[in-house]
């Protein structure tokens, strides 16, 4: 057993584990104004105290995870492959060699999530979320039927700081 007291990098290392983690889902490709949603709301969910999770490649994830580290955090890569295809912004890699997956993987890894725009595979990212009992914050993405929603809770949101607000809300 190791004592956290003893060494000076493991707690520091323990406090970082227990901080919120919000995960931000989204395409691996966007346009512009989506780019610059996803960067904001990076940048709130670091500045908020809390590690920002994504799937670690480009477009949706790679602004949210910039977002982050512009604003001094710490950002979380669930990879689908290896450590090598993680974008530049992404602090703590984790290659699962699980493809799509890493999709679950993500979403248990995360407090709340926070949908932006997306494609097929952030659909299934919000599917397994609710299926999980977890709240999906989505900003511009998908319409989902409310009286089909079993477990969990789809909430969207009209700006980046109202996504942000509503799930360190559903953290809390």
């Amino acid at each position: 057993m190791v004592n956290p007291s003893a060494n000076p990098f493991i707690l520091p290392l323990l406090y970082v584990f227990m901080l919120p983690v919000i995960g931000v889902i989204g395409g691996s490709s966007c346009n512009e104004e989506i780019c610059d949603l996803a960067y904001r709301v990076g940048f709130l969910v670091a500045k908020n105290n809390c590690v920002l999770a994504s799937g670690g490649l480009g477009g949706v994830m790679l602004h949210a995870s910039r977002g982050a580290k512009d604003a001094g955090g710490l950002t979380m890569g669930i990879l689908p492959w290896g450590k090598e295809e993680a974008n530049e912004y992404v602090d703590i890699a984790i290659p699962t060699h699980y493809g799509l997956a890493r999709n679950h993987i993500l979403v248990r890894a995360s407090d709340v999530l926070i949908a932006i725009d997306g494609y097929i595979g952030t659909l299934s990212e919000i599917s397994f979320a609710l299926n999980e009992g977890k709240t999906v914050v989505a900003l511009k993405s998908w319409k989902i039927d409310e009286d089909k929603i079993t477990r969990g809770k789809y909430i969207e949101a009209g700006s980046p700081e109202e996504a942000v607000k509503l799930a360190l809300r559903e953290i809390r």
